[in-house]
């Protein structure tokens, strides 16, 4: 079937789902989860795929073994697609990221170099700041408090330089939008805005 957005009860679901984080109100509601929370994503993940890459959709359950929080379920719905772009789900609305979350020690390498290169550089730095004339966050994953080692201090772009990840976010609260086919034109709109990021990760730091 076509994408045609979250009906309400996604949202409650996840109303109810907050308040009461326990294998039994899981166990009651699962069919709600996957009729209007999880096939929706599907739809719209495999629809992006032909554009953006394979997707794929985050299990439901929480990773609590090194967590003092010791709920079993995620309050949210998330999603990738391609090597770049994620989608999520909340109470809160929907919210669309791109770019790379964390980066190896090779890529993380490779990114600094670039930074630090008169040209590159200077591009990215352009890129981020029409994202944000855009109205999209753009920031850094795991930031340094103090230069890289091998970097100056008062570097120009010192604050990229201390990053080890770098994505762009924008989150939509919710409203009846999501209950159509414009909840798919804001991540189409996202995506498309942040292709200039993820092509200079792809090009500079993926390789």
């Amino acid at each position: 079937m076509a994408f045609s957005g979250w009906p309400e009860e996604a949202l409650d679901f996840y109303d109810g789902l907050a308040a009461d984080n326990t294998k039994t109100y899981w166990t009651e509601h699962k069919a709600v989860y996957t009729e209007k929370v999880l096939r929706p994503m599907t739809e719209l993940t495999e629809e992006l795929a032909a554009d953006l890459g394979e997707p794929k959709i985050f299990r439901p359950y929480r990773d609590i073994r090194f967590s003092k929080d010791k709920t079993p379920y995620k309050t949210h719905i998330g999603a990738t697609v391609g090597d770049s772009c994620y989608v999520q789900l909340s109470v809160e609305g929907l919210g669309a990221g791109a770019g790379m979350w964390e980066m190896n020690p090779e890529q993380l390498a490779r990114y600094r170099d670039a930074v630090a290169g008169d040209r590159l550089g200077a591009e990215l730095v352009q890129i981020v700041a029409e994202l944000e004339k855009a109205d999209i966050t753009v920031h850094g994953h795991g930031a340094l408090k103090s230069a890289p080692r091998g970097y100056p201090a008062d570097h120009p772009r010192i604050t990229l330089l201390r990053y080890k990840g770098l994505t762009a976010w924008q989150q939509w609260p919710a409203g009846p939008w999501l209950e159509g086919a414009r909840a798919k034109d804001r991540v189409v709109s996202f995506f498309r805005t942040t292709r200039p990021l993820c092509s200079w990760l792809r090009s500079n730091v993926r390789v």
